[in-house]
C-alpha cells in the first residue's frame, strides 16, 4: 500500500526544525560567582534562591564512605 498524501522531505524537514535542543542557560550565583543550570540548585554551594537546600558536607561525607567501603572489598 502506498501512501496518498505523501509529505516531501522539505517539508518534513521544516516542520521538525523546530525539534532542537538550545545550549542550556547558565547564571552566575549571587555569592559563590560559581555558574549553574537555572531553576537547579547550585551543586557546588547548594543554595537555591537563595536559601540552602542541599547539604554538600553530608552528600560529601557519604560519598567517601562509599569509597572506603569498595577499597575495603
Amino acid at each position: 500500500m502506498s501512501v496518498r498524501m505523501r509529505h516531501t522531505r522539505a517539508h518534513t524537514r521544516n516542520r521538525r526544525s523546530h525539534h532542537g535542543l538550545g545550549e542550556p542557560v547558565l547564571t552566575v550565583g549571587k555569592e559563590s560567582k560559581v555558574p549553574n543550570v537555572r531553576h537547579r540548585a547550585s551543586l557546588e554551594t547548594g543554595t537555591y534562591r537563595g536559601r540552602k537546600v542541599l547539604d554538600i558536607t553530608k552528600k560529601l561525607e557519604k560519598k567517601e564512605a562509599k569509597k572506603k567501603a569498595r577499597e575495603s572489598n
